[in-house]
């Protein structure tokens, strides 16, 4: 971890130390600014039992910059899109230095527990959820016991070089 600002550092090391229930973060051994998460599907949701994988890259200007997230386990929710990309305010306009990277998982987490279909990423999803709440929940557990039951599966090769700081 030598040449990383000393936040990145110390997040990191509060992370391994105290990590957030439900929530695994493990910096890759080839580049510490880039983590391999696991979030568990919070009680109570749809997306209940499912182990979802996602990855989380801290850019040259983190944390003037937020992070760049996505999930690399197919979800059914109204704030995520088929490619993963995730619609969350403090990953966008609502960022602030002040924010850690446990702050994003945990809102993450929260956005799997209270989906939003008013500020939605996938407009057809929100637009199910909408419609009918019911039918489109029943589907969100659908796809959690199909694509994000733990131990299933490897996870998907890591995103494109872009995202993960490689040029």
């Amino acid at each position: 971890m030598s040449g990383l600002p000393r936040r990145i550092i110390k997040e990191t090391q509060r992370l391994m130390a105290e990590p957030v229930p439900g929530i695994t973060a493990t910096p890759d051994d080839a580049n510490a600014r880039y983590f391999h998460v696991d979030i568990n599907g919070p009680q109570d949701s749809p997306f209940e039992g499912g182990r979802f994988k996602l990855e989380l890259f801290l850019p040259e200007e983190y944390p003037m910059a937020a992070p760049k997230v996505r999930f690399m386990t197919k979800i059914y929710h109204p704030n995520v899109d088929k490619l993963g990309r995730i619609c969350l305010d403090i990953l966008k306009d609502k960022w602030s230095p002040a924010l850690q990277i446990r702050t994003v998982l945990l809102s993450i987490q929260a956005l799997l527990s209270a989906p939003n279909p008013d500020d939605p990423l996938a407009n057809d999803v929100a637009e199910q959820w909408k419609k009918n709440e019911s039918n489109a929940i029943e589907t969100a557990r659908r796809w959690t016991r199909k694509h994000a039951r733990s131990g299933l599966r490897k996870p998907a090769p890591c995103m494109d070089p872009a995202l993960r700081g490689e040029h």
